[in-house]
Parts: C-alpha cells; structure tokens; sequence
C-alpha cells in the first residue's frame, strides 16, 4: 500500500496541491486500505481525514470559497478609493490613500496568491491555472511556475525535510539579525521580481515571454493609475509610493514564514517520518490576530498546522476544522504546536546565528519512523 503522504497527494499534483471538487471526495488520503492491517500512523491520518472531509462536505459553498473570495472581492473593491485618495493634497487624506492601498495590495498578493497557488479558490482546474497566473505574475510579480513548484511540489511536499522543503529559502546568513528581521524585509517588492527572473532561466520562451508580460503589466498598470488617476507628477514619486504601498507588510510576511518552521524539527531525506508526524512535529501555528488573519489569510497565521495536513481547503475551512484536528491529535498525544508572534520574534533575535546561519539539526523521531 502506499504510504500516507503519497495516498495524499494522489491526484492533487497536477493542480499543486489546491482545492478539491466541490461534493466530491479528495482522492489517496481516504481511499481503502489494499490489505487488512494499516500501519498506526496511516489509519491516524485517514481517520483524521475521514472527519474533516465529513466537515467539508456538509458546509456550504459560501464557507467553503465564498467568504475568502469576497475578502479577495473586497480588496479590490477599495483600490479606486485608494487611488482617489492619493490624488488629495490633505495629508490626512493621502496618508489614508497609502494605508489603504497598502493593505489592499498585501490582501491580493499574499492571500490571494496563496489561495491560488493551492487552487483553492475555485473548483476548475482551468480557472485554477488563470487565476494563479493573474494573482502571482500580475499581482505579486512572481513566476506563477516558480511559485507552484517551490511552494507546493517542495515546501508542502517535503515540510521541514532538510534540503527540501526546510525553508531555507528564507535564510540570508550574512545579514545581521536586526537588518535581517526589521530592515531588509523592506526590499521584498524589489528582490521578488528581480527572483522571478532568475527562476525563467532556462525556461521555454513562451513561458518566459508570459511571465515577463504579465509582471511587467502588474507594475505598469499600477504605476499608469498614479500618474493619470492620484495624479503623481514625477515617475520618481510614483515608484516611491508604490514601494511603500507593497512593502507595508513585508516584515511581518517574512517573520511569519520563518516563524512557523525554522527551529523546529527537521527531517533526513531518507528517515523522514510519516505525514501526520513530520506535520505535527514541524509546523506551528500563531495565535488569532485581526489584522493578519484577514490580510494574509487563516492558513498563514493560526490554521497553519491544519493547512499542511489538508493544503486543499481554503482560509475559511481551516478555521472551521481546527477545533476538530487540535481535539483529535490531542486525543492521539500527537503535538499541536502554538507559540505567540512576540514570542516567536524575541526567540529568533536572541538564536539569530543558530536558526538563520547555522544548519539545522536532524531530529530522528524514534519509534514512528
């Protein structure tokens, strides 16, 4: 039989890892075992699906996609009141332009491109593809491959394994703590485009063609609206405004995605433990935050364990299942790992040089591997 992390992902690859049909069971985790015994950690985690997918099949459609899509809907729905906003020469006025638009564009860019990246914002598999190049090329000015194969096919795939999916991504060791957690953050609009092409290398150049397009009608769409509609005068203006607008949220996203992995345990490519573990063991969630929850998303701030174990559903279904797989890993004496923003950020400051620049240790999770 395979093993639980490949039953899983069984049919999801393709759409990397997004949303399910709607009334229609996931594939792999809930399917029937080929023989009679089950290993204890496989039946933990398709008893655990088995009571999660109940759940999604007896909510609605507003639950399921409609009140993420309307927080999406939302964002956009402010950007015109954002740009007028900018166009005032109240300071009052135009400081709430800039708040607004900023928190407008970190809703799409983060939320938005990390709901379509998963797919989850829609049940087509074509829908899922459009939307994850509208939200992650145009909006967030990224490759839309790039950030499938490296969220999906590797941080998901591979949680915390070690050369995989172990965030490195994230470490640049040869910035010092303060700049790296408070100020360099800041550069997250510059550097990402500037990644995205470095990921088109050796690319078909029709993808390369799509994505330079899409990323460059992304920012010049913006840019033409301050100057025709906020009625900036200079292109300098115009481009610092934009900076500031996308870099608003730049150092909590890159804190949260440190957060919620770096200093836990990690895994060998060749002992990594079964799905339900290496998931509960190397994913930790962070308390409610009003703010956040809305602008980055549920499954990026206090759902993120119940978003690696079932990356399908949307912010708004794992919010709605989490009572239930925080009560059964509790019930099974699995971890169900919480810790505070504030404390997380006062950890990383004090461990700096052992989190982001050393390498990290390999935790051997003896008796469930």
């Amino acid at each position: 039989m395979r093993r639980a992390a490949e039953e899983w992902r069984q049919g999801r690859d393709e759409r990397g890892g997004g949303g399910c049909q709607d009334g229609e069971e996931v594939k792999g985790a809930w399917e029937k075992p080929d023989r009679d015994e089950v290993e204890p950690s496989e039946s933990l985690m398709m008893e655990l699906s088995r009571r999660v997918q109940r759940m999604v099949r007896e909510s609605s459609w507003w639950e399921r996609r409609g009140i993420d899509c309307s927080i999406l809907a939302a964002a956009f729905l402010c950007l015109p009141a954002a740009f007028l906003l900018l166009a005032s020469s109240h300071p009052l006025w135009f400081t709430l332009g800039v708040l607004l638009m900023g928190v407008a564009h970190a809703v799409i860019t983060i939320k938005g491109t990390h709901l379509a990246s998963h797919g989850s914002l829609n049940e087509s598999q074509a829908w899922a593809k459009f939307w994850a190049v509208f939200f992650i090329e145009i909006c967030g000015s990224f490759s839309a491959r790039a950030g499938v194969q490296g969220h999906i096919k590797l941080h998901h795939a591979h949680t915390n394994v070690v050369g995989l999916g172990d965030s490195s991504t994230w470490k640049v060791p040869f910035l010092p703590r303060t700049v790296y957690l408070f100020i360099a953050p800041l550069a997250v609009p510059v550097i990402t485009p500037l990644v995205a092409l470095a990921h088109l290398r050796g690319q078909s150049p029709a993808l390369v063609v799509r994505t330079l397009l899409m990323i460059a009608l992304g920012f010049y769409s913006q840019y033409w609206l301050l100057v025709h509609v906020s009625g900036f005068s200079s292109a300098p203006s115009a481009l610092l405004c934009m900076l500031v607008c996308r870099a608003m949220f730049s150092v909590p996203y890159i804190h949260v995605n440190i957060f919620q992995h770096i200093g836990l345990p990690m895994f060998s490519p060749t002992q990594r433990p079964k799905r339900i573990y290496q998931m509960t063991h190397g994913v930790l969630n962070l308390p409610r935050n009003p703010l956040l929850d809305w602008i980055f998303g549920h499954s990026l701030i206090n759902c993120h364990v119940e978003h690696h174990l079932f990356p399908f559903l949307s912010d708004n279904m794992c919010l709605k299942v989490k009572p239930v797989v925080s009560q059964y890993l509790n019930e099974r004496q699995l971890p169900y790992q919480e810790d505070g923003y504030v404390s997380r950020l006062r950890l990383f400051f004090h461990k700096y040089q052992e989190l982001m620049v050393f390498a990290p240790a390999i935790t051997e999770l003896v008796g469930v591997q």
